[in-house]
């Protein structure tokens, strides 16, 4: 009997042993595998930093943020992980400011408007496809939008300060080469020939839009099936968010302390929208104008008159398959004011846009009004 019992005593012994071993060697490989883990995470986030640029970077390997346009913007996606890199944003940012950026003196557009000469569009990436959307939504608009007001932009002070406001017979010369309706240009198979050297191109109005278009068409080639694009605020979107629903965006409320600086938790929002597979882009006078003699001036200019709009319209969204077409509408709504384009939606449906206008009554109020297909993406 006693010696059974220092065999079991034994044999416990035996047991506990190779248990506390198997524990030991059990915690051991655990925090080993921890270890192999956070450093493959950590050559994992080195290698996603090495390809950082000074104006693009990643935040996450499901989002790009950084510098473009003058304006700030994210490529983000619900997808597994973003199909692309800050190098490669930035190379796409270089070559579109080298063909439109109006603020890089080396750029086509920069020695078109300098120069008396003809370019041929047919060997650009972006310019032809810009001018002529451009050109066909100045059609659609009765001139409403239109590429060629940079000297009147320049006459109003946008482009560097004035210290009075231009007299009538400035603005009637400037009038006399403005619109793509003049003689100063030719345009067949894609040759621009410059008639007048005073006629000028300028596509902030649409540029910022059709770079988001640039960067969806990007995704697209590499396979990203799901995506968000902003900016500047102008958005595309495709697929559904991480939530599986449709993207969610806020539409700003359009006074002039709601800038945006303080952070997404800081905005006012008047409502919102729900989309998928579309683009939205918003124009607004509420932040963008500048004082002269204690009187505000809308950055807004029509063509047709030659000086700032005075409509009621604080701000114009609007929603289009791409962003190019979004941007230019929501600028030639912010022209032509809320009747007179909603009206212009009614009676083109082929256009296939929809917009929601923010305006000021006459008792100082704000109040929307909006295209009837805007309800399917409303969520107010």
């Amino acid at each position: 009997m006693v010696q059974k019992t220092l065999i079991w005593k034994n044999t416990t012994k035996k047991i506990l042993g190779t248990v506390i071993l198997s524990m030991l060697f059990a915690c051991g490989t655990q925090e080993s595998q921890e270890i192999a883990e956070d450093e493959t995470s950590d050559l994992k986030q080195k290698s996603l930093y090495a390809q950082n640029t000074e104006n693009v970077a990643w935040q996450n390997e499901k989002l790009i943020h950084g510098n473009a346009l003058g304006t700030t913007f994210v490529v983000k996606s619900s997808d597994d992980s973003l199909l692309t890199n800050p190098e490669q944003i930035d190379a796409l940012i270089e070559d579109f400011n080298q063909e439109l950026s109006t603020y890089h003196s080396s750029s086509l557009i920069s020695h078109f408007n300098t120069a008396d000469t003809t370019i041929d569009l047919n060997s650009t990436k972006y310019f032809k496809q810009c001018f002529e959307l451009s050109k066909t939504i100045y059609e659609q608009t009765d001139g409403a939008f239109d590429p060629t007001v940079y000297p009147l932009v320049s006459l109003w002070g946008f482009f560097k300060d004035i210290d009075v406001v231009p007299t009538e017979d400035e603005i009637d010369s400037v009038l006399q080469f403005v619109g793509l309706d003049k003689s100063t240009f030719q345009y067949e198979e894609g040759l621009l020939n410059k008639k007048d050297s005073r006629f000028k191109l300028v596509f902030n109005a649409i540029a910022k839009g059709q770079f988001v278009d640039v960067l969806a068409t990007h995704l697209e080639d590499k396979g990203q099936s799901q995506y968000f694009i902003e900016v500047g605020g102008e958005i595309r979107v495709k697929g559904k968010n991480d939530q599986g629903k449709n993207w969610v965006i806020g539409i700003d409320e359009p006074v002039e302390s709601n800038t945006g600086v303080k952070g997404e938790q800081q905005r006012e929002l008047e409502n919102y929208i729900s989309i998928s597979d579309k683009a939205v882009a918003t124009s607004g006078n509420y932040r963008k104008f500048y004082e002269l003699n204690g009187r505000k001036y809308s950055h807004t200019i029509s063509s047709k008159t030659g000086r700032p709009v005075k409509h009621n319209i604080l701000s114009a969204t609007v929603i289009a398959e791409d962003a190019a077409t979004a941007d230019a509408f929501a600028t030639a709504f912010m022209v032509m004011g809320v009747e007179e384009s909603l009206q212009l939606i009614k009676d083109n449906p082929e256009f296939g846009i929809e917009s929601y206008l923010l305006f000021e009554n006459k008792q100082g109020r704000i109040e929307r009004a909006y295209s009837r297909g805007m309800n399917q993406y409303l969520l107010d």
